[in-house]
């Protein structure tokens, strides 16, 4: 068991325990930010023969997890500069990865479809995502009520991407989770 690591928001240990990481995955914290909170403990479990993209627009957070990393001689943890919202614009091989996660990424973006899009084309078939986002509820934290994705709508955006909803959870107090499956 991975030693527990919570934040206000959410269990990350018991989110990344839905994904069944395992060791030679090849996955992707996609918006790392720069703390990199999914990306350190996801190579823990991929080992020295998996890999680990952390991936986000701001270069200065990438510098963030690359120094990080080499602190901790976490060899397999890559950064990758993308702007999500563009097709392609992700130098990670197409179908390619096991898992992804985008965790509160899709409210900052007006392209959200696109950002799917994006993440669709990098997993492999059968490669899961999980998505964690802001609840459409009354809340002391989080992004303006406008901002919030309600599931319904990102449900509904999946499938007409080519993903399964494999199950949607309570991710926190303010947050829902949906694990998704390329078809």
């Amino acid at each position: 068991m991975m030693e527990a690591k919570k934040t206000i928001l959410f269990d990350i240990d018991k989110i990344i325990d839905k994904m069944a990481i395992g060791e030679r995955q090849r996955v992707a914290e996609l918006g790392c930010g720069n703390f990199g909170f999914f990306t350190f403990p996801i190579a823990k479990l991929v080992g020295k023969s998996g890999v680990v993209f952390a991936v986000d627009i701001i270069k200065g957070y990438l510098e963030e997890i690359k120094n990080r990393a080499k602190e901790q001689n976490l060899s397999q943890i890559n950064t990758v500069w993308a702007n999500l919202e563009i097709f392609k614009g992700t130098k990670i091989e197409s179908n390619s990865l096991d898992a992804a996660f985008l965790v509160n990424v899709l409210h900052q973006s007006d392209k959200r479809v696109d950002v799917i899009r994006e993440t669709y084309r990098l997993l492999r078939t059968g490669g899961r995502l999980i998505v964690i986002e802001w609840s459409a509820i009354d809340s002391p934290l989080g992004p303006s009520p406008e901002r919030r994705i309600k599931s319904e709508s990102l449900k509904l955006a999946a499938i007409k991407l080519g993903f399964e909803v494999e199950e949607e959870f309570s991710a926190g107090p303010y947050h829902y989770g949906l694990i998704l499956t390329k078809l």
